[in-house]
C-alpha cells in the first residue's frame, strides 16, 4: 500500500497531471488501495483507480505528514420553498484544524505546496489566468500568450478543412465587455519561431537529457516490475490466508466451507493473474536494449528532425516549452506588418522576436517580399545561375524551404514579372559591379568599398554576402575621384637617411 502511494505522488510530478496520472496506472493494470467502512470494521481492499480516488490522495494534507480538520463546511440556502444544505469545500486557511509535521508522511509540506499550484495551473477555467494543462491542440503556445495591450491571455482557434490551422486571437474582452476586437495572428509561423528559440536553448545539453531520459525509462520499468512483485506477495499471502481457514473450518458446516472455498479460488486466481503480469513486464524489460553514450552521438543534429516528427507527442512538446518559458507577450504592429514577440524565460530572461505578419491571400510556402526585392535588384548585374548562388551562400530559402536553383530563380522572376538580366539593358542603364566601377573611377575596388559602407558613393548591397551594385550616373557625381587624385598629389615624401648622421655602433662608440 505504501508502495503504492508513492507511486501516485511520483507519477504525478512525473506526468504533471491528475489525468495522465489516471491514464498511466490504468494503461499499467495497477490498483489502488481503498478503505471500506463496514458496520463493525475498517476493510482496505483493491480497486481500479479512478480520476476521484488519484485526486483526493494529491489534494490530502495527511500523506505530506499533517492533522487536519474541517476542510469542508455546510451551507444552507433557500429554494423555492425548500430549505437546501450544500457541503462544500473550503480553502487551505480557513480549515478548522491544521498541524504540519504531525507524522511521518509521502512527501514534504513544499512537495504538498507544489502538487497543489500544479493541480491549481491545471486549471481550464474560461476565466483563469493560469495556463491550464498540456492538451492535445496543436497550438503550441496554448494559455502561454499573452495580450501586450490588453493584459489578457489570448484565446486559440483551429479553422481549415481538418482544423488544423491555429490562430490566436485576443477576444476575451469583446465576448465578456462588449469592446472592441483586439490583436489575432496566425499561429503556425509563431509556433515555429518559439520552436527554432526552444531548439536554440536546448541543443548544448541534448545529449544529456537523452541519456538522462533513456535512464529514467529504465528505471519505469524496473518500477512497475517491483510494484507487480509486491502485489504477488500481497496476493500470495491473501491466497494463503484464505487455505488456512478454509483448513481450520468444519467440513459438516457446507454453506461456511463452500463460502471459505469460494474465496480461496477468488485468490488463487488473483495469484495466477499478478505471475501473468509479473512474467509479461519481465520479458518487456529484457527487450529493453541497455542506453549508452555512443547511441546519442548525433542527437544534436537529429533534435530538430524528432521535433518536427509528426509523431512526437504534442503534449511533450507542450510541457518542454511550459518548462522553459514563464509567458509569451505578443504584439502586432500594423504599419510594419510584423508580430512582435517577448519570450519571458525562466530565470528573469527576455528575448524578442519579430515576425512578418502574412497578408490576406498569402500562404507559408510563398517566398518572402525581402527575397523577392533582393532577386529583382540582382537581376539587374548578374544572370539566374550567379543569383541562385548568392542566395544560397547567404542562408536564403525558397517559401518551401528548398534551396534555390537556376530553374527556381527563374520561376520566379516569370511569376513576379521580374524581367531576365541582358547585358544590353545593363549597359544602357550604367549598372557596374565593384570591380568595375573601381575601375570606371580609376581607384583600387577597396577603397571604392570603404567609401560606400562610409556612405560617400552612392551605392546597393542587397545581401551581406552578396555583390555591391553602382550607377554610372551616381559614380559621375561623386567626389571619390577627385579626393583620390588631391590624396596622391599630396603625398609627403618618406624622410631619408642624412648622409652626415653616424651609424648606430659608430654613435654608440
Amino acid at each position: 500500500m505504501q508502495e503504492a502511494i508513492h507511486l501516485i505522488f511520483r507519477k504525478f510530478f512525473e506526468l504533471g497531471t491528475v489525468r495522465q496520472t489516471l491514464l498511466w496506472l490504468v494503461e499499467q493494470g495497477i490498483d489502488l488501495p481503498v478503505a471500506e467502512h463496514h458496520a463493525t470494521r475498517r476493510k482496505t481492499v483493491w480497486k481500479h483507480p479512478c480520476y476521484g480516488s488519484v485526486l483526493n490522495i494529491l489534494r490530502d494534507p495527511v500523506y505530506a505528514g499533517a492533522y487536519r480538520y474541517g476542510r469542508t463546511a455546510v451551507t444552507t440556502s433557500i429554494g423555492e420553498g425548500r430549505l437546501r444544505k450544500r457541503t462544500v469545500r473550503k480553502p487551505l486557511k480557513s480549515w478548522s484544524v491544521l498541524i504540519p509535521s504531525h507524522h511521518e508522511g509521502y512527501i514534504t509540506w513544499d512537495q504538498f505546496e507544489q502538487v497543489s499550484r500544479m493541480i491549481t495551473h491545471n486549471s481550464q477555467r474560461c476565466f483563469s489566468s493560469v495556463p491550464g494543462a498540456a492538451k492535445k491542440g496543436l497550438g503550441l503556445l496554448a494559455g502561454l500568450v499573452r495580450c501586450r495591450r490588453c493584459g489578457r491571455k489570448l484565446m486559440v482557434s483551429y479553422t481549415g478543412q481538418e482544423h488544423d490551422k491555429v490562430r490566436y486571437l485576443c477576444r476575451r474582452g469583446a465576448l465578456d465587455q462588449g469592446e472592441a476586437k483586439c490583436i489575432s495572428f496566425g499561429g503556425t509561423a509563431v509556433d515555429e519561431a518559439i520552436a527554432r528559440e526552444v531548439l536554440r536553448v536546448l541543443e548544448p545539453a541534448a545529449v544529456e537529457a537523452a541519456a538522462q531520459a533513456a535512464r529514467q525509462k529504465t528505471e519505469k520499468e524496473d518500477e512497475v516490475l517491483r510494484l507487480l512483485s509486491l502485489e504477488l506477495q500481497a496476493a500470495r499471502y491473501e491466497a494463503e490466508r484464505a487455505q488456512r481457514q478454509y483448513d481450520l473450518a468444519d467440513p459438516e458446516n457446507r454453506l461456511v466451507t463452500g463460502e471459505l472455498e469460494l474465496r480461496w479460488n477468488t485468490t488463487l486466481n488473483r495469484v495466477r493473474e499478478m505471475e501473468n503480469r509479473l512474467e509479461e513486464a519481465r520479458s518487456r524489460r529484457n527487450q529493453m536494449a541497455t542506453p549508452c553514450q555512443e547511441l546519442f552521438g548525433d542527437l544534436r543534429v537529429d533534435l530538430r528532425t524528432v521535433w518536427e516528427d509528426s509523431n512526437t507527442d504534442i503534449r511533450l512538446k507542450k510541457r518542454i516549452v511550459r518548462t522553459l518559458i514563464e509567458e509569451v507577450v505578443a504584439d502586432v504592429e500594423g504599419s510594419a506588418g510584423e508580430v512582435i514577440l517577448i519570450i519571458h524565460w525562466k530565470g528573469s530572461i527576455h528575448t524578442e522576436v519579430r515576425l512578418r505578419r502574412r497578408r490576406r491571400g498569402q500562404s507559408n510556402s510563398d517566398t518572402p517580399v525581402e527575397t523577392i526585392q533582393v532577386v529583382r535588384m540582382l537581376a539587374l548585374i548578374c544572370d539566374d545561375q550567379h543569383i541562385a548562388g548568392f542566395l544560397n551562400r547567404n542562408g536564403l530559402r525558397t517559401g518551401p524551404g528548398n534551396r534555390w536553383t537556376q530553374g527556381r530563380v527563374v520561376s520566379l522572376r516569370n511569376y513576379h514579372g521580374i524581367p531576365v538580366y541582358s547585358e544590353e539593358k545593363r549597359k544602357s542603364e550604367g549598372w557596374m559591379n565593384l570591380g568595375e566601377a573601381a575601375a570606371y573611377l580609376n581607384v583600387a575596388s577597396k577603397t571604392l568599398r570603404r567609401a560606400a559602407e562610409r556612405g560617400v558613393v552612392p551605392s546597393r548591397h542587397p545581401l551581406g554576402d552578396g555583390p555591391w551594385m553602382f550607377q554610372r550616373a551616381d559614380l559621375d557625381l561623386c567626389t571619390l575621384q577627385r579626393e583620390a587624385g588631391a590624396a596622391h598629389r599630396h603625398r609627403t615624401t618618406p624622410a631619408g637617411r642624412d648622409r652626415h648622421q653616424l651609424p648606430l655602433e659608430l654613435s654608440q662608440t
